[in-house]
């Protein structure tokens, strides 16, 4: 059974940094996509990021492009998600999501492609 569980979040400062985690277990494909998703109050959910199992080749959001970046270590079965330069406006539920029937081009950001969801981690910019 797919599993994907999130750490990391939690209260920063505007200007500040967080790294959250996605640990995966129970995949039995070779090839998959791993997104990261945000959802604020009253917003739709959001893909900001992900990760090809293919290759290793990224995508990411214009709003997170330059400050995120989404990263994999294979031995520990998991993917990271560094955040810097937080602002307010990333105050979210983040995350992780797991891809694993069809290659996601650039389709990637679409929420209702992914298969398997972690229960999600509060990430909190303010002062």
């Amino acid at each position: 059974q797919v599993q994907l569980v999130e750490s990391g979040g939690g209260l920063v400062q505007p200007g500040g940094s967080l790294r959250l985690s996605c640990v995966l277990s129970g995949f039995t494909v070779d090839y998959y996509t791993i997104g990261w998703f945000r959802q604020a109050p009253g917003m739709p959910r959001e893909g900001i990021s992900c990760i090809r199992s293919f290759d290793g080749s990224t995508e990411y959001a214009d709003s997170v492009k330059g400050r995120f970046t989404i990263s994999r270590d294979n031995a520990k079965n998991t993917v990271y998600l560094q955040m810097d330069r937080l602002e307010p406006e990333d105050t979210a539920v983040y995350y992780c999501a797991a891809e694993t029937q069809i290659a996601l081009g650039s389709n990637w950001y679409r929420r209702d492609l992914y298969d398997y969801w972690g229960q999600g981690t509060q990430v909190t910019v303010s002062s």
